[in-house]
């Protein structure tokens, strides 16, 4: 340990070849990947956000089928009997429900662009993912000082 705030550690003070440029690739290149890497990000959320809807629309079948019981219950016998024929069970797409979108959409869309993603970090920049990431953050990082390390220490 160095004075309290510095903490000096070079194996952990540089990035590992992971996150490092390889030799020859431009800053273009890497800006043309990493912006691919986040559209795939950003497709990855939309994945998130479809499997939160495709829950949701099968929690409101559910609820939607006990205020169908409840309304029977009541006395409601032809808006219950309504809320079963066309509501509960109803398609949210022309043929499909919400598990056949995310299947589609699974092995459709977000699989080819994982897939062609990969291939552009395999041909241009080695395989190596977060280039941009690893050197935005080398860029600001302070070097020495604890809790800034380029890398977690070994078995981390």
């Amino acid at each position: 340990m160095v004075s309290g705030t510095l903490w000096v550690m070079t194996d952990r003070q540089s990035p590992p070849t992971a996150h490092t440029r390889p030799e020859g690739v431009s800053d273009a290149t890497v800006d043309a990947t990493g912006k691919l890497s986040e559209a795939l990000e950003t497709v990855e959320r939309a994945r998130g956000h479809l499997y939160a809807f495709h829950q949701l629309m099968g929690h409101a079948d559910l609820l939607a089928g006990e205020a169908a019981d409840l309304l029977h219950e009541a006395g409601h016998e032809e808006i219950a009997e309504r809320l079963l024929d066309e509501i509960i069970g109803r398609n949210i797409a022309e043929g499909r429900w919400t598990f056949q979108l995310v299947e589609e959409f699974d092995d459709g869309y977000w699989a080819g662009f994982r897939e062609f993603e990969k291939r552009v970090r395999d041909e241009l920049v080695a395989g190596r993912r977060h280039l941009f990431e690893a050197e935005m953050k080398e860029a600001r990082r302070t070097p020495g000082r604890r809790r800034h390390e380029a890398r977690p220490a070994e078995g981390q």
